[in-house]
């Protein structure tokens, strides 16, 4: 009999564009005693090679990538930073190219129900019904936090009165994030003031519902990265850039930077609160903070970005998730 393969493997999953964030993670765990095991979901199944064997006298799951293998059994957790679609020769018949891709999801998900026994950062399941952010806004609501007046619609009429309602002060978003890594995704699309001229031609919500919020007044916008119970909050000031005004990330380079920033104890419990609910280990909360000192919760994205926090303020969030998936003591 072989001997027993020591569970000390972390899985990074991830995908090819992805830098810093999953590099520093993976530099914590090796100086714990891990190993770090980076897979890049993009690139299955060109470029990885994963079996996934079931029988009554067991299982085998596998996965082969840049010249190592990995076996099930060796992985004591993972962190789920992000899962990409799968990456396929622009060869291929449009329509063979669309059956690979979703077998290739199918595989590679039943490879991941492998490694159901691993404590996971997050549990996908968790993470996919957290991403649901109309039930984000109804927690955040029921655990205290302030919301700001929110409607989701592909009704035309319905938009138009609540925009009246507001009294022309609206934005609009989406209902998910389209972002890649630390820098922008090639389409990315920005919370966007509403003004009645981008009204009278709604009639394009009845090919895609938009959500519509109550513009909330602006001191600073904060993004705090939850980890594990702990929260690491960074500050920036958007309305020091025009562009960046209604939404942060549309700022130039230069115009505004992080700063160190906390969130009163009150708002702090009430978001650990939050994530006990929505059941994540980790989470990038986005807040606004009004020019009388209130703390507006506007979304939570579980696989959100961090790395600009650690970056700029030194704050030592892949240290923390190391802990996290080593089941160790928070880092302080």
């Amino acid at each position: 009999m072989s001997p027993r393969t020591p569970r000390d493997t972390v899985l990074l999953l991830t995908h090819s564009g992805d830098y810093f964030t999953v590099e520093r993670v993976a530099e914590a765990l090796a100086r714990r005693g891990a190993r770090p095991f980076r897979l890049n979901t993009d690139l299955f199944p060109e470029e990885l090679r994963i079996s996934s064997g079931l029988g009554n006298r067991g299982t085998d799951y596998t996965v082969e990538a840049g010249g190592e293998r990995l076996r099930a059994v060796e992985v004591r957790a993972v962190w789920a930073r992000k899962l990409w679609m799968p990456r396929l020769d622009e060869r291929l018949d449009e329509q063979l190219r669309a059956m690979c891709a979703r077998e290739s999801v199918a595989a590679l998900e039943g490879f991941l129900d492998g490694l159901h026994d691993a404590l996971w950062v997050n549990q996908p399941a968790r993470e996919r019904e957290a991403e649901n952010k109309l039930l984000q806004l109804r927690l955040a609501s029921e655990v205290g936090l302030r919301i700001p007046r929110t409607l989701v619609t592909n009704d035309p009429a319905r938009a138009q009165k609540f925009y009246k309602e507001l009294g022309g002060s609206m934005v609009a978003k989406l209902l998910r994030p389209l972002s890649v890594s630390m820098n922008d995704a090639p389409f990315f699309v920005y919370t966007n003031e509403v003004t009645a001229r981008d009204l009278e031609d709604a009639e394009t919500l009845r090919h895609c519902p938009m959500v519509f919020q109550e513009r909330v007044p602006k001191e600073r916008e904060l993004r705090v990265a939850y980890v594990g119970g702990e929260l690491f909050t960074g500050a920036i000031d958007a309305a020091a850039s025009a562009r960046g005004a209604t939404d942060w990330r549309r700022a130039e380079v230069g115009e505004v930077s992080w700063e160190h920033s906390e969130v009163p104890r009150e708002v702090a419990d009430a978001l650990d609160a939050l994530m006990t609910r929505l059941g994540l280990a980790y989470g990038a909360v986005d807040l606004i903070q009004t020019p009388s000192g209130e703390h507006v919760f506007l979304e939570v994205n579980p696989g959100g970005e961090w790395g600009m926090l650690e970056r700029d303020l030194g704050l030592l969030i892949s240290e923390a998730i190391a802990d996290v998936l080593l089941g160790l003591a928070p880092h302080r």
